[in-house]
């Protein structure tokens, strides 16, 4: 299918810039049945971008994380390619204040993702990933090779969904050289594509959390994997775990001392 990356990428900054910014840090939080937040932010970014996707593009079916999950299950069995968008991940964050969300969009076309976008308005970073590669703001991605070893590694961990007996385990063993946890996990898969960390964990993320920007990682040369062994990517609503690490060298360290044997080191 023919898309014009200009116009998705137009779209997006746009609902980032005229629906997420103006109500940063002036936005009433609410919790969802799951327990998670949401704001008004997210569904207005949600319908602005729906609105604008379909206007462009009527015959592509539209996901998104605000929706009923009963509509969410019947749109990801049909045969139609789907955009699946995230219209603000990080919604803690934004709602406290705190500079670190970013908007994230899959076009996955007979099960796989074929288009990545994740955009981050507070620094206007565009990330953008297809088949011929991923890009910063039109400038190419290209693998990293870190020279370091996992001793030396930044990671970027997530422990709220890890089991307690892992999480006890990196606290005890702690087998890379520093620790982060940001709190969008689009975001987080994008700048391990720039080297902004080294090794990635988290127990547990959603189809539109983490569809655009895995992606996008692995456009740019990453190796990623679940804790069970899996490609990340499957085209269902099940949580899945990450473990990605942006050259293969840590990945085969990291893999290790997690006790994973990976489905393969290519991309």
């Amino acid at each position: 299918m023919s898309i014009n990356i200009e116009i998705v990428c137009d779209i997006i900054v746009r609902a980032a810039q005229e629906e997420l910014l103006p109500r940063f840090t002036r936005v009433a939080r609410n919790e969802k049945a799951d327990g998670s937040v949401v704001t008004e932010a997210d569904l207005a970014c949600q319908q602005h971008i729906a609105e604008r996707l379909r206007r462009h593009w009527p015959e592509i079916a539209f996901l998104g994380e605000e929706m009923d999950g009963r509509q969410q299950a019947e749109l990801l069995q049909g045969p139609q390619p789907l955009w699946c968008l995230d219209p603000l991940d990080g919604t803690s964050n934004f709602a406290n204040g705190i500079p670190y969300f970013s908007v994230s969009l899959a076009l996955i076309e007979r099960g796989q993702v074929s288009l990545g976008l994740v955009y981050d308005p507070l620094r206007d970073e565009c990330f953008v990933a297809d088949p011929q590669g991923a890009r910063l703001n039109d400038e190419p991605l290209t693998p990293i090779h870190s020279g370091l070893s996992l001793q030396q590694a930044t990671a970027i961990v997530d422990f709220k969904r890890l089991s307690p007996t892992l999480a006890q385990r990196l606290v005890s063993q702690t087998p890379y050289g520093s620790q982060r946890s940001f709190g969008s996990v689009a975001l987080d898969w994008c700048w391990q594509a720039m080297g902004r960390g080294h090794v990635y964990l988290h127990g547990r993320a959603n189809l539109w959390d983490y569809a655009a920007g895995e992606f996008i990682f692995r456009q740019a040369g990453g190796h990623s994997c679940t804790l069970e062994g899996e490609a990340v990517f499957v085209n269902a609503l099940s949580g899945r775990s990450s473990v990605g690490a942006v050259d293969e060298k840590l990945f085969h360290q990291w893999t290790q001392w997690l006790e994973i044997t990976p489905p393969s080191l290519s991309r």
